[in-house]
């Protein structure tokens, strides 16, 4: 897989030849799945940067896997825009910040009391709006 910063498409690189090595690849991969659908429903936990991560394992070990990730239903094609095209459609970003703001604010609103917290999490809200808003918006 090539570096974050290329607008190449996502790519496979043959798998290491160790099979303990591509072993340990995949349970990181999938452990990092696991997290990035975490992301998907927690506010505070980015989902992007895991399913990105994921795909470098798999990348690294299981051809199946890699496929299987890059081609998701569900998140494979927000992998795919964010990656090939360092950008996001105006229906991810407009879900993203909503969700984002949503579960933050009912967060603050029933479970935080205390202000330093909330100001963290006002802040954290901020920023990460401020970066999905600022990612370049991917036309069909």
């Amino acid at each position: 897989m090539k570096e974050l910063g290329t607008s190449a498409p996502l790519e496979f690189r043959a798998p290491n030849r160790h099979r303990l090595v591509r072993w340990f690849f995949i349970i990181l991969g999938s452990l990092l799945v696991g997290i990035g659908v975490l992301g998907i429903f927690l506010p505070l936990l980015p989902s992007t940067v895991f399913f990105l991560l994921a795909a470098g394992c798999y990348g690294k070990s299981s051809p199946g896997a890699y496929r299987w990730l890059t081609t998701n239903r569900w998140f494979g094609q927000h992998l795919r825009d964010y990656r090939e095209e360092r950008g996001a459609t105006v229906a991810a970003k407009v879900y993203s910040v909503g969700s984002l703001w949503l579960g933050i604010g009912l967060t603050e609103y029933f479970f935080i009391e205390n202000i330093w917290v909330r100001g963290t999490l006002l802040a954290v809200a901020v920023a990460v709006s401020i970066h999905l808003l600022a990612l370049r918006t991917v036309r069909r």
